[in-house]
């Protein structure tokens, strides 16, 4: 079945992060964010005067989420219209039009003229067409490797971030080999991983990855568990989500 077009302007859903800080749109129909938004939030660290470079921003959730650590600004380059057009509603829902800059463009061809302190990304994480794409365009494109795949995210790291600059990204475990095979091509040098489980003992279904220029020892951070062995959210799920990325 072809992919339909993009949701409309005004098929949105509202929700809220941090207690109400932070206030969200997201298509009803289109691509919707999941845990991995808050989490790769709270791995970045952001100092005073950074300035921050969103590789693929969806509804721009990220940067609103990061909104309340200390930086100067984040651009978030989206390359569907729609989503960057909800991204810009949702920075200005906020009242972050001073600190989050929204670029429709393609990341592979963007050229700023300059680079960056922290490049992040939550990107697409089916290889290629691989599995099954959605009736929804918009969610094919940001769930699998249909605009760019993990080279293309990798290159576009090395060009846009500066030579002692930081790069975050979250992924699926599987992916794993793929991402350091990447990152070594564009010789980048991975820095903190830390592996994200459903519950303690569990195999780990996602990770977290710092990486730059430089190259320095790998530190293994303690695993991340979502779920107590009661099913609820453990003690640092549930600072996450309540903004700890703001401490």
């Amino acid at each position: 079945m072809k992919a339909a077009g993009r949701p409309k302007t005004g098929d949105e859903t509202p929700g809220s992060f941090y207690h109400g800080r932070i206030r969200v749109l997201q298509s009803r129909n289109g691509y919707r964010f999941s845990v991995d938004a808050p989490l790769l939030a709270d791995f970045i660290r952001a100092r005073p005067g950074d300035e921050l470079l969103d590789l693929g921003t969806g509804c721009g959730i990220i940067p609103l989420l990061l909104s309340p650590k200390p930086f100067r600004t984040i651009t978030a380059v989206e390359i569907q219209p729609g989503l960057a057009g909800l991204a810009r509603r949702n920075v200005a829902l906020n009242g972050l039009e001073s600190r989050i800059e929204v670029v429709e463009a393609d990341f592979r061809a963007y050229d700023p003229g300059r680079r960056f302190d922290i490049v992040f990304a939550n990107p697409p994480y089916i290889r290629g067409k691989g599995g099954r794409l959605s009736d929804v365009e918009e969610k094919s494109i940001a769930k699998h490797e249909i605009k760019c795949d993990i080279f293309d995210i990798m290159r576009a790291t090395r060009r846009l971030l500066e030579d002692d600059g930081r790069a975050c990204f979250i992924y699926p475990e599987r992916r794993r080999k793929d991402f350091l095979e990447a990152m070594n091509a564009e010789g980048l040098n991975l820095a903190a991983v830390r592996t994200v489980l459903p519950r303690d003992g569990a195999s780990p279904n996602l990770f977290l990855a710092e990486c730059g220029r430089r190259s320095a020892a790998t530190k293994v951070l303690p695993p991340f568990i979502l779920f107590s062995a009661e099913g609820r959210y453990t003690a640092e799920a549930e600072a996450v989500f309540a903004g700890r990325t703001a401490e």
